[in-house]
């Protein structure tokens, strides 16, 4: 009982702070740059990189595209820049999908452990800012719809998997998830992306419900990805910060996966409507 209320009181004070920060532009880029850090941290541990470089490179990162326009007084050269740190990070995603199905074990030589601080992780707060200002002004809906869909596919997940799972999703990285269980998180994502798609009027229900199949879908692998991870630095979880949950990887991972998917979805709507 105990462990319930900590875990509980944890986690609403997560989902309280991330709220409460989505509606104020500059208090959710320091949020999510601490963020970035304490899952750096956390990531490099997994990993077994002991080097300040990935910090340099996260803060470099942050800065130049979180405040290019206050900086420069222009936009121009942004959109550029952000395309080529968009393609390199997708590529390094597909890399980990084709790991996580192909090799017992992530390679994690020296190259790939900075490509993976540099364009798995810290790209991917980047682009979880660059989503609220996609129009060029800032939005927090989107940001606050991808979140809410996380949170619902992963409920449903759990609640779907537990009492009608029987077919195992990935059982030599995650025992628990079934493939029922996958596909009833889907589902209520797709239902949740309607009444997102009512109540905010921000994107339309079919952009939506896209929203929340690309969240689903790329949440899950993510959330698989990091729990390859943690199965290789034979731990439970990726740290200790949050009581009763683990750490802040162990609450990111599916948004910090599918960050540069949904903002690649964002710009494919910009440019064809």
């Amino acid at each position: 009982m105990k462990e319930i209320v900590i875990r509980s009181l944890s986690g609403l004070l997560y989902i309280s702070i991330l709220l409460v920060s989505l509606y104020f532009e500059h208090l959710l880029i320091a949020l999510f740059c601490l963020f970035g850090l304490l899952c750096l941290a956390e990531f490099q541990k997994l990993i077994q990189l002991k080097s300040n470089i990935p910090y340099v490179i996260f803060i470099i990162l942050y800065i130049f595209f979180g405040y290019w326009q206050t900086v420069l007084n222009t936009n121009e050269g942004l959109t550029e820049a952000t395309q080529i740190l968009l393609v390199l990070s997708i590529f390094v995603n597909l890399f980990l999908i084709k790991d996580l199905f192909s090799e017992k074990r992530i390679p994690l030589f020296s190259t790939k452990r900075f490509l993976l601080t540099t364009f798995y992780l810290s790209s991917a707060f980047v682009f979880l800012v660059l989503i609220t200002t996609n129009q060029n002004e800032y939005n927090p809906i989107i940001l606050l719809g991808a979140f809410i869909l996380i949170w619902v596919n992963d409920t449903f997940a759990y609640l779907v998997g537990k009492n009608f799972g029987k077919q195992k999703l990935f059982e030599s990285i995650s025992p628990k998830k079934t493939v029922e269980g996958f596909l009833g998180g889907l589902f209520f994502s797709c239902v949740a992306s309607y009444f997102i798609a009512t109540f905010t009027q921000s994107l339309n229900s079919a952009s939506w419900l896209v929203l929340s199949i690309i969240v689903s879908v790329f949440g899950t692998l993510g959330d698989l990805i990091e729990s390859k991870f943690k199965r290789q630095a034979n731990v439970k979880d990726s740290g200790v910060i949050m009581p009763g949950h683990g750490g802040l990887l162990d609450r990111l991972d599916s948004i910090i996966f599918a960050a540069p998917f949904i903002y690649l979805f964002l710009r494919i709507l910009h440019y064809v409507s």
